[in-house]
């Protein structure tokens, strides 16, 4: 399939989502408004929940590209904004909510996301690894546990408490989980 057709169909089917939720999300929508034929979109993704998946991964809207700012900090703090922007602006934030609420209602869906989370933590791997060769990055630190805790704080910050992400909030966040609260801080990966 043409690159540019399946971002329609990618395209419609998020707004689908965004706009009707799971329940409502149909492949005869997504074929009315992708101008794609309903059998075409099966024989990509045989199920609604597999063209959801590919959707929310290979979508443009949901695009996460790794900084490279030169240090571990400000590329955590980059990729805290993207989190922030991706929840906080729309289409992306109505996608990103509505996933979520499909996800707790539809166990299908605990794959998709689970695939979603494991894509983006395979994008910002790299922001590790470069770290790691600018020893900046402690032995045995988890990728993904920092990245949880990031995320989750934005995830929480956002869709959970309703609260707004303000310009010092990547920073805060950033410094909070490389250095920690108590007074005795572990070695500083700035």
């Amino acid at each position: 399939m043409a690159p540019r057709r399946e971002q329609e169909i990618f395209s419609a089917t998020l707004g689908l989502l965004a706009e009707k939720g799971y329940e409502g999300l149909t492949v005869e929508g997504v074929a009315e408004r992708s101008g794609v034929n309903k059998t075409t979109i099966y024989r990509w993704w045989p199920s609604k929940a597999a063209l959801l998946a590919a959707a929310l991964i290979e979508a443009d809207v949901l695009t996460l590209d790794p900084p490279d700012t030169g240090s571990l900090r400000g590329d955590l703090e980059a990729l805290v904004g993207q989190v922030a922007a991706l929840l906080t602006r729309p289409p992306a934030a109505d996608v990103a909510v509505a996933a979520l609420g499909a996800a707790v209602h539809h166990p299908e869906l605990a794959d998709v996301a689970r695939r979603f989370f494991a894509d983006r933590l395979a994008r910002e791997e790299r922001v590790f690894e470069r770290a790691g060769r600018r020893g900046e990055l402690a032995d045995g630190a988890d990728p993904m546990m920092i990245m949880d805790l990031l995320g989750g704080a934005v995830w929480l910050r956002v869709v959970f408490r309703g609260l707004p992400v303000d310009e010092g909030f990547a920073a805060e966040a950033v410094r909070t989980v490389l250095g920690g609260v108590s007074p005795e801080r572990p070695r500083d990966l700035d």
